[in-house]
């Protein structure tokens, strides 16, 4: 049990958008000084590292690398790889190794330079290395036409329909817009949505998320250092994992996923159910996605997901926000970042403050943090206080 184990001492981004200025690593670095920043404490404080993985500069042992760039030598360091659902894995593995004394203060920074630091092709070109080397990746497919596989047959069986996929993008703009450090500020509608580029039917340009140059980071300790803490801290309540496949011909299911095993575990852990959640962070990569996080979260029956985000309950001031900070749809996707701002933002509605964007309501929130092609899922309670 690691409820009440570990607290989220600090949280911050880099700069977000583009910054041909900045390598991957010195956007990291500077989330990293930002959350530190944020905790209170600083660099000497540090004995645990975690990173994620990079495609603009793909150091084979990206956490020493890190950790020399940084100037630390901890005696924890790691470097994890389940994609999107990296940080979400990262702050188990940090808050298991608070409870089990193996270290005190870890840092957890990821992210990459990912809209500036390669070319198109190259990005394209990395991309489709996901694809099953026998079964795919001779077919020429690549990640959003495996999401828009998933997206055409969750249709046909739920009936979810385009305008609902669209809600979800035109929900997290508007969010965004209310974000001043969201780079997407343009506002739109659903009639935008369905007019904008095609990509793999039934994505279009709009349903997809803003490639960015970006890093995040928290600084995850004990419980016994809130205290000395700059700002109030998270409260880790409850963490659940589920890993079902990696390529998409591999898959059981394509309407069944992951995301109902790790959030039963969360929730399990946290002693709260989906009825206790007061905002959501969930990972939208694709339009579909969350509509599907929703429903397997306990969040919206079965089929009802894109119903939620039509009749406008997930946005701030409803029922139950969603991505209040804009998700990946608007504010920023770069290899492992997404699903750590979305811890960030967790964090900062638990403590208030929030402006336009803060939510009524903040004392539980559920980040679910989704890598592959919803292949890996981590599901995180977060609580204002211990619970």
């Amino acid at each position: 049990m690691l409820r009440n184990k570990a607290i989220i001492a600090g949280a911050a981004d880099s700069d977000v958008g583009k910054t041909p200025h900045m390598s991957g690593l010195a956007l990291n670095a500077q989330a990293a000084q930002r959350a530190l920043d944020d905790s209170g404490l600083s660099l000497d404080d540090v004995d645990g590292l975690i990173t994620a993985y990079s495609m603009t500069e793909p150091y084979f042992m990206l956490g020493s690398v890190m950790a020399e760039y940084l100037g630390i030598e901890p005696t924890f360091c790691a470097s994890l790889t389940v994609g999107g659902a990296t940080p979400g894995a990262a702050l188990h593995q940090a808050a298991m190794a608070i409870a089990a004394g193996e270290a005190h203060v870890v840092l957890i920074t990821v992210g990459e330079n990912r809209a500036t630091g390669q070319s198109r092709n190259d990005a394209v070109k990395a991309l489709s290395h996901v694809g099953h080397p026998a079964f795919e990746m001779p077919y020429g497919p690549i990640v959003p036409s495996f999401y828009a596989l998933i997206a055409q047959r969750y249709m046909h069986e739920y009936g979810t329909t385009r305008e609902q996929m669209a809600h979800v993008a035109v929900a997290a703009r508007e969010h965004a817009r209310q974000n001043p450090a969201a780079p997407a500020a343009k506002a739109i509608e659903v009639a935008d949505v369905l007019a904008s580029k095609p990509i793999s039917e039934p994505l279009n340009l709009l349903d997809c998320c803003l490639i960015s140059d970006a890093a995040s980071a928290i600084v995850v300790t004990a419980p016994d250092r809130a205290g000395d803490l700059a700002n109030p801290p998270a409260w880790l309540l409850g963490i659940g994992q589920c890993h079902t496949h990696e390529h998409v011909t591999m898959a059981k299911d394509l309407t069944q996923f992951g995301s109902a095993t790790s959030g039963a575990a969360a929730y399990k852990m946290a002693g709260l159910g989906p009825a206790d959640v007061d905002f959501a962070e969930l990972y939208d990569c694709f339009t579909i996605v969350p509509i599907i996080e929703a429903e397997e979260l306990g969040l919206a029956a079965k089929g009802a997901g894109g119903q939620l985000f039509e009749s406008g309950e997930s946005r701030i001031g409803g029922r139950l926000p969603i991505n209040t900070h804009g998700g990946l749809l608007s504010y920023a996707q770069a290899g492992a970042s997404g699903g750590m701002h979305a811890i960030v933002e967790a964090v900062r509605q638990l403590r208030g403050g929030e402006g336009l964007r803060q939510v009524a309501k903040h004392d539980i929130a559920l980040v679910h943090t989704e890598g592959g092609v919803l292949s890996s899922h981590v599901t995180i309670i977060l609580g204002r206080d211990a619970h």
